[in-house]
């Protein structure tokens, strides 16, 4: 689940803090024919060509809410896979739900503050995000991704040139946020989808590690390009987190108390 989004550029980043990574495994592609070199084209260009290929600006803006299910591989001895659901509405609200051992882990950010059940871990009142946490849940976007609308959220767009993403070519742009921040998006040259995302980076081993999230295997909803399979890796190691979609519901109805904390 993307980042918010969310991927939806970082919409499934959130599941990624409430369980270990297992060990990635790269794609590899045997050899081809050589393509024909991509189009050379502005990043407005891109940019506009990727919104279309997402369905349009106005379909987006129709979006008031999200909902995912599906299954994210949890590791282990017998590649166990748990159910998770998540929940998105504007503005910048989220609600993940990992289900394992007849119990939920649950993240919530209300788009200022943020808070999490994780009972599997023994811990059965509600727990505030960590100040990493919360971070990294304010820098996240709005469930219609980077892209969409990116001049009225402040972000610039910069092309950086073309590079190999799973062995496809692929536009990398630069996008530089309100607050400073770069991150980087690759848009594939041919269907103008986004391929891989920078996502925020994770603390292992006391190090802050760069991760790069993959999307796969778009289909269409409502009229809006989803991906169903998303790919999280951590640089420098050989692990990765990875999730499949089963079901997205567009515009259910979801109620405000969804993403308020229970009381104690």
């Amino acid at each position: 689940m993307m980042s918010r989004i969310r991927t939806l550029s970082c919409m499934f980043v959130a599941l990624v803090g409430l369980l270990p990574l297992r060990a990635y495994t790269e794609t590899t592609t045997g050899k081809t024919a050589q393509p024909a070199a991509p189009a050379r084209l502005s990043a407005d260009q891109i940019v506009d060509r990727n919104v279309t290929a997402r369905g349009g600006d106005r379909a987006w803006r129709a979006v008031q809410t999200m909902s995912f299910a599906g299954k994210l591989d949890a590791g282990g001895k017998h590649e166990t896979e748990l159910p998770f659901v998540m929940q998105m509405k504007r503005p910048r609200k989220s609600r993940v739900e990992v289900t394992f051992a007849n119990d939920k882990a649950v993240q919530v950010y209300d788009g200022t503050q943020g808070w999490k059940l994780r009972p599997y871990l023994g811990r059965r009142n509600v727990e505030p995000f960590t100040s990493d946490e919360l971070k990294a849940a304010s820098m996240e976007s709005d469930l219609d991704g980077l892209l969409i609308d990116h001049a009225a959220k402040g972000i610039r767009v910069d092309l950086e040139g073309v590079d190999k993403v799973e062995g496809n070519d692929a536009y990398k742009l630069k996008l530089t946020m309100k607050s400073g921040q770069v991150r980087h998006l690759w848009v594939d040259a041919k269907t103008f989808l986004e391929v891989k995302v920078d996502g925020n980076p994770r603390r292992m081993d006391g190090k802050l590690r760069p991760v790069e999230i993959y999307y796969r295997d778009y289909k269409s909803v409502s009229g809006l390009m989803l991906p169903y399979v998303l790919e999280t890796s951590v640089q420098g190691t050989r692990l990765s987190h990875k999730m499949t979609v089963e079901n997205i519901l567009v515009n259910p109805k979801l109620d405000d108390s969804l993403f308020t904390a229970p009381k104690a």
